[in-house]
């Protein structure tokens, strides 16, 4: 099973490195499809500054959704590794403003509220890790 799923996902065929892929996956498809059930969180976290707030959670759930079935797709792994990571770059802004404006936010720590900060790059890494597998 383990080697003819490898197959398919072209992936050397370790647990290691498919559970990163389909982790991977799965949890942008899960943090995507939260955007359209709970878009009032992310619309509460975005910076007064950046246009369009419904939009951009809809967007931004819309291309986590796409980004995380694409990375399971060897042909369109790499251009899902370069759109997920800017995703995160993008979205960045959102958690620096959560991190400036605690207040605002009352049900995290203070102490949450910067290591989601840390997060986002251990996510880049995590999309850029997982997804350079077909190529090893």
């Amino acid at each position: 099973m383990l080697m003819r799923l490898t197959q398919v996902l072209q992936i050397p065929c370790t647990w290691l490195r498919l559970f990163l892929l389909v982790g991977l996956s799965v949890f942008f498809i899960n943090v995507g499809i939260d955007h359209f059930v709970n878009p009032d969180f992310y619309l509460s976290i975005m910076p007064d500054y950046l246009p369009f707030h419904s939009e951009a959670v809809y967007w931004s759930g819309f291309f986590e959704i796409l980004g995380g079935f694409a990375v399971l797709i060897p042909k369109l792994r790499t251009l899902a590794r370069w759109g997920l990571i800017s995703l995160l770059i993008a979205v960045f802004p959102a958690n620096i403003y959560m991190a400036m404006n605690p207040n605002l936010f009352p049900e995290f720590s203070v102490l949450l509220l910067y290591v989601r900060l840390a997060l986002q790059f251990v996510f880049i890494i995590w999309v850029f890790k997982a997804t350079e597998m077909s190529h090893n």
